[in-house]
């Protein structure tokens, strides 16, 4: 009897905080950058828009001839303050307004889900809720974060493995959802489709 061959798995995503979750759980998956437009997108809330977005992105990518066979991860992050969906800042100045906003509060930080298979042409989706507690820095730290570049490329202006991590106080929930990807809510997933999460891990190097 032969082990069946392990499915090709794709991050439909330009993340590498999320690529670097997928490998520190066992997983390598390539990287293809679906090209969804973002704007273009829309939804009644912040959680219905983060998962809109992740299965734009999966579908978009899911479609291509040369991912046929594999199994394609789409995410998004959305911050929901007060009702209100924050994704990446436009610029600095918006960033730090943010920033200002955000301080000595507490909002919501919505990261859809989306896996699909190639394969039997169907997938499974569900978004990932955390509540984030802001810090509050002083407007020198939100100056000097702010000018290191690093909120214009994460979602709701923040993230906790970069230089915002000191101004968190704290989260409720998993932090991968902040990070940008669920891992247990990813097994989820793959077992809807019936797949089996070690089923997919790299072979440990000898």
């Amino acid at each position: 009897m032969t082990d069946q061959p392990r499915r090709r798995l794709v991050l439909a995503s330009q993340s590498p905080a999320r690529l670097g979750l997928l490998r520190q759980a066992g997983l390598d998956p390539e990287v293809i950058v679906s090209g969804v437009d973002e704007d273009a997108v829309s939804a009644p809330t912040p959680a219905e828009l983060a998962l809109a977005l992740a299965e734009a992105k999966a579908s978009v990518v899911a479609a291509r001839p040369e991912v046929q066979g594999a199994l394609v991860i789409g995410c998004d992050s959305v911050l929901d303050l007060d009702g209100e969906a924050l994704g990446k800042p436009a610029d600095a100045e918006e960033a730090t307004a943010r920033w200002k906003a955000m301080r000595g509060r507490v909002g919501t930080l919505q990261t859809g889900h989306c896996v699909y298979d190639t394969t039997a042409k169907r997938y499974a989706s569900a978004t990932a809720s955390t509540v984030v507690r802001f810090g509050e820095p002083t407007d020198a730290e939100i100056a000097a974060y702010v000018a290191s570049g690093e909120p214009l490329h994460v979602a709701g202006a923040f993230t906790l493995d970069g230089r915002s991590a000191p101004f968190i106080e704290g989260i409720d929930g998993d932090h991968g959802t902040v990070i940008g990807i669920s891992l247990p809510l990813v097994r989820h997933l793959l077992a809807e489709l019936g797949v089996g999460i070690t089923e997919l891990w790299t072979p440990r190097e000898k």
